[in-house]
């Protein structure tokens, strides 16, 4: 009988570090989880690593802690990349049909895909991601992939996911020190897309809100590729700071306020809400000015998916719907229904998707991550171990 693959994605996130290590057996349609672990994350801020020796700690505990529960060795693993250093650009190649009959094919398709690359200005930066959005061949819009068709002229509209290249290379230091081989680099927005959207969504338009600790990630995605994706460096912390100031308390006790664990009449809720709703209606002015920006506010049927440990208060629904003129929901809705095992609500996407792009490398599970492949149908059956 042949052995189980074993794939692991570890998200490093700036208040927590998750990992998640999935065990695919051949002839079953889904991957059964045997570890999701997390700790608390030391030597990051805004998504950037500040301290290489405390991320290296960071990592090797969580890569012990997936050890123990997964009881199989954690020697590579599939990683997150966020924080403000992430951007993304847009960039048109072309090439000119190879073959005498005028038919395209994959060299064709390479030579326009490097194009692209070539136009861009990359002073101190590095491209992560790259995802194709549209095709023209002859002046012409191409629907789908243009290889086995025939012309003369052949264009591709690119979108570019980089990041700094200090960044990056941090983070694969940090990796080698804790003695893990990287099997990838995936933005943490592509990563929790494969779990937290349908292909559907993705063809409509639909955007991705992660609300994290110290940083909003948007991803926005139309005709199945993804078209759009920036970070704010601002998230569910500076609420938390908001209510210390607000009622001149500790960060500990603003926290528990804010996730609902102290009620009391010295923190009348009416007040509560005003400090939250003041901090998440900054957030969402950002990304509607983010929408406005690429000729998207409002326009997107399939509305927002909203994600991320920030997401949770009951105010972030019906504000984002408000603010954004768009149909709004919290991710977690859906798929995680009275869910028993360790995944406990959208904070986990990320890890989650990055241990289900593990499974393919390289090229293949980039095209996953920004069209939406498989992963989200296979997620929804994995789920049912969990269920009732």
């Amino acid at each position: 009988m042949a052995r189980p693959q074993i794939t692991v994605g570890i998200d490093l996130g700036t208040a927590i570090t998750r990992a998640v290590v999935l065990s695919w057996t051949s002839g079953q349609t889904a991957p059964e989880t045997i570890a999701a672990v997390s700790v608390p994350t030391r030597g990051v801020r805004h998504g950037y690593i500040v301290n290489l020796p405390d991320v290296t700690k960071t990592l090797q505990k969580i890569a012990a802690m997936a050890e123990k529960e997964a009881g199989v060795p954690i020697k590579k693993a599939t990683f997150s990349i966020g924080g403000t250093s992430l951007g993304a650009e847009t960039a048109i190649g072309s090439s000119i049909i190879s073959k005498s009959d005028g038919e395209i094919t994959a060299f064709d398709t390479k030579t326009a895909l490097a194009s692209a690359e070539e136009s861009l200005e990359l002073k101190n930066r590095r491209v992560i991601f790259p995802a194709p959005i549209s095709w023209k061949l002859d002046g012409k819009e191409v629907p789908g992939k243009p290889e086995g068709m025939h012309g003369v002229k052949l264009e591709v509209r690119m979108l570019f996911v980089t990041c700094l290249s200090q960044h990056l290379d941090d983070l694969l230091s940090a990796a080698a020190e804790a003695g893990i081989e990287v099997v990838d680099v995936i933005p943490s927005s592509i990563a929790a897309s494969t779990i937290a959207l349908t292909d559907r969504q993705k063809a409509v338009g639909v955007m991705l809100v992660n609300i994290g600790a110290e940083t909003v990630s948007i991803a926005v995605f139309e005709n199945g590729s993804i078209i759009g994706l920036t970070v704010f460096p601002i998230g569910s912390t500076d609420i938390t700071n908001d209510i210390a100031l607000g009622f001149r308390i500790s960060l500990e006790e603003a926290e528990s306020i804010k996730t609902g664990n102290i009620i009391s009449n010295t923190y009348p809720k009416r007040k509560v809400d005003e400090i939250i709703e003041a901090r998440l209606s900054d957030i969402f002015e950002l990304v509607d000015g983010y929408l406005k920006k690429i000729k998207r506010s409002g326009l997107l049927p399939a509305g927002v998916i909203i994600t991320g440990g920030g997401s949770g208060h009951a105010l972030v629904e019906g504000l984002a719907k408000e603010m954004l003129r768009l149909p709004s929901r919290i991710g977690s809705e859906d798929l995680l229904s009275q869910p028993k095992g360790p995944v406990r609500d959208s904070s986990w996407f990320v890890a989650f998707g990055l241990a289900f792009l593990g499974k393919d490398s390289g090229a293949e599970a980039r095209t996953k991550g920004a069209s939406g492949g498989g992963a989200s149908r296979l997620f929804k059956e994995f789920l049912r171990q969990f269920l009732p």
